[in-house]
């Protein structure tokens, strides 16, 4: 090897060297940069001298099927924190065994109420109260349906917004998607433009779950999992119109609530050939077409109970066969074919209120007495309090086919709610352990700071050996010189 060959060795060793310890700066720069892959200096002998090392590229570090996998938790973590706050919500709304204010103890206070002033039936102080607990329980029902329909009401604000940002995401990986081939050709680092293309890609598969397609010139393709095509050189857009303030009785079915569409073209989003499938999006619509729904539902069975216990016929032989009972669905008798939330009308009879000039002497003499009679008499109190430890069927019950009291249909209410509230806490910290478990997984394969330092010792020893060989060329030609 002459003097030349071995400079030019030694020439290019350190230029490696030098962009080396460049990438692994980077490296451990960015080891907590969200989106950042780790990156790796590609060497290969110089062919054109036959001599030497040259710098091929730097290679970005990552496995698709751990991002894959990663990004398959991310979605069903953000769907298990979306279903299990509602379900919270639900439950908070519609109280607990604990809770003074819960629709089983505001019925509890009602019962204990009639049997009170059925002990004393000539006190005006106890019919008083036995009004009021019953205003109290219908203002407890009337509460927890407002509490469900701001929960579904958030919920459609929720995908107004979400799908804005959706929108204007998929627009940013179009525009990444075009500029990286560019900048490429150019001779410039991409690396940078992919992982921030990662980030976005993320971004949206929390929303919705997506499929990560490579293309040639490093772009990519996006697919949900139930086939829609997100990205396939123009970025899809997704139309809503936000309600912002829903009704029990609005539903996409009746044109009332927008459903979602993507390219003008309607967009399934639930049942089992949904194309949407998990993520934060899909959450949202199965609280406001579905989970809303049903949980109105429930206290609509609790309110179409109560109402129709009071008017049981005979239970008042002073009320007509046309007058509503001792509850009403906003004053008027209870109606089969009335929208749903009854729930949010049910309502005590201001016949019997006395803070609305009503008289709850007629709590004892009967709904339709024009004068009070025997103070003593307890009997239509008696019956009141009976009818309500009535087992009967309970028409369109979603808690079962049996006979059921009026309390037992609250404690079923307040059991389901709470199960359905334990269920999706415990998946939601299942997906939890599992989003960071894979997050752990994928971290693993990233940037080990402890590698990068070792890999700086080993670019600090060959460009000191490198700078060594420079060093002695340059002893040997001065000698050389000399002779």
């Amino acid at each position: 090897m002459n003097l030349s060959t071995a400079f030019n060795n030694a020439v290019s060793g350190l230029t490696a060297s030098s962009r080396g310890t460049s990438v692994v700066s980077d490296n451990i720069a960015n080891a907590r940069t969200p989106g950042y892959a780790r990156r790796s200096l590609e060497l290969t002998t110089n062919v054109i001298s036959g001599t030497g090392v040259r710098t091929v590229s730097v290679v970005r570090n990552q496995d698709p099927v751990l991002t894959a996998n990663r990004r398959t938790t991310d979605a069903e973590l953000a769907y298990q924190f979306a279903v299990s706050s509602f379900h919270t919500g639900v439950e908070g709304v519609v109280g607990s065994v604990d809770d003074p204010t819960s629709l089983a103890n505001r019925l509890a206070e009602f019962d204990s109420s009639l049997i009170t002033a059925a002990s004393l039936p000539d006190s005006s102080e106890r019919l008083d109260q036995v009004a009021r607990a019953g205003r109290d329980l219908a203002n407890a029902l009337n509460s927890a349906s407002e509490g469900v329909r701001q929960l579904r009401s958030d919920a459609d604000r929720t995908i107004g917004k979400q799908l804005e940002g959706l929108n204007q995401t998929l627009k940013d990986i179009e525009k990444l998607n075009a500029r990286i081939p560019a900048v490429k050709h150019a001779g410039g680092d991409i690396g940078a433009l992919l992982d921030q293309r990662q980030v976005l890609i993320d971004q949206v598969n929390e929303l919705v779950p997506v499929n990560a397609v490579p293309r040639a010139n490093d772009q990519v393709s996006l697919y949900s999992d139930g086939g829609l095509i997100l990205l396939e050189g123009t970025a899809a857009e997704f139309s809503f119109t936000t309600t912002g303030d829903t009704k029990p009785h609005m539903t996409v079915g009746n044109g009332l609530l927008s459903g979602l569409e993507m390219n003008g073209n309607p967009v399934r989003t639930s049942g089992d050939n949904a194309q949407i499938r998990g993520g934060a999006l899909m959450a949202q619509f199965e609280t406001r077409d579905e989970l809303a729904v049903e949980a109105q539902a429930k206290l609509d069975s609790v309110a179409r109970d109560l109402i129709e216990r009071f008017e049981t016929p005979g239970l008042d032989p002073t009320a007509l066969p046309t007058d509503p009972g001792l509850f009403t669905d906003a004053g008027t008798r209870f109606d089969a074919t009335a929208p749903e939330g009854l729930a949010s009308r049910i309502s005590l009879n201001t016949i019997v209120d006395p803070d609305t000039g009503g008289d709850s002497w007629r709590l004892r003499d009967g709904l339709g007495a024009v004068a009070p009679g025997d103070p003593g008499d307890a009997t239509q109190l008696q019956a009141f309090g009976a009818v309500l430890s009535d087992a009967r069927p309970v028409a369109g019950s979603p808690f079962g086919t049996g006979d059921m009291r009026a309390a037992d249909l609250t404690e079923a209410l307040m059991s389901k709610t709470g199960s359905d509230a334990h269920t999706a806490s415990q998946r939601l910290t299942f997906a939890n352990s599992a989003q960071l478990e894979m997050a752990r997984i994928e971290a693993e394969q990233g940037v080990d700071t402890d590698q990068e330092l070792q890999n700086l010792m080993e670019i600090e020893q060959a460009y000191a050996a490198n700078a060594r060989v420079i060093s002695v060329v340059d002893e040997l030609m001065q000698t050389l010189l000399r002779l």
